[in-house]
């Protein structure tokens, strides 16, 4: 049998390519933006937090909402610094009057940090909360303005 027709004939082993494992072939980027949104949504889920941003941020964001297309942002009151392996955030939040505020930005912190770490694989090493205000019961809005959306 010539070496031509024992390879044709012989049980073939299929050529290795590349090297290791296929998810370590490459790199996966998360921009600050991406991590902005997870954490602001997760911080809005919990209860006692009113909304997100400074008084002047909610204000401009409460413009944006009127505009057709603007949307409100999810990212509004909150920063991120991304790295490789890891993210830092600010946050900044209102709180409902009446809610311990301590227990509020524990919750905070810890569904941030449960969602981001979750989502991105990311390490989260430190969230950073400052509360910038306290809704009060009686206290208008200001996203809700002094004129109803629809007349």
């Amino acid at each position: 049998m010539s070496e031509s027709q024992q390879h044709a004939e012989g049980p073939r082993t299929p050529a290795k390519r590349g090297g290791g494992d296929p998810a370590t072939r490459g790199r996966t980027t998360i921009a600050d933006g991406v991590v902005e949104k997870i954490a602001g949504l997760a911080a809005r889920d919990v209860i006692g937090v009113h909304a997100m941003g400074s008084g002047l941020a909610r204000t401009l964001g409460a413009v944006r909402d009127r505009v057709p297309g603007g949307g409100r942002s999810a990212t509004q009151g909150v920063k991120a610094e991304v790295g490789e392996v890891q993210t830092a955030l600010d946050l900044e939040i209102v709180v409902d009057y009446g809610v311990a505020i301590a227990d509020v930005a524990r919750s905070v912190r810890e569904n941030v940090i449960s969602a981001v770490e979750r989502m991105t694989g990311l390490e989260v090493v430190e969230v950073n909360i400052a509360v910038s205000d306290v809704k009060l019961p009686d206290e208008a809005d200001e996203e809700e303005g002094a004129e109803p959306r629809l007349q």
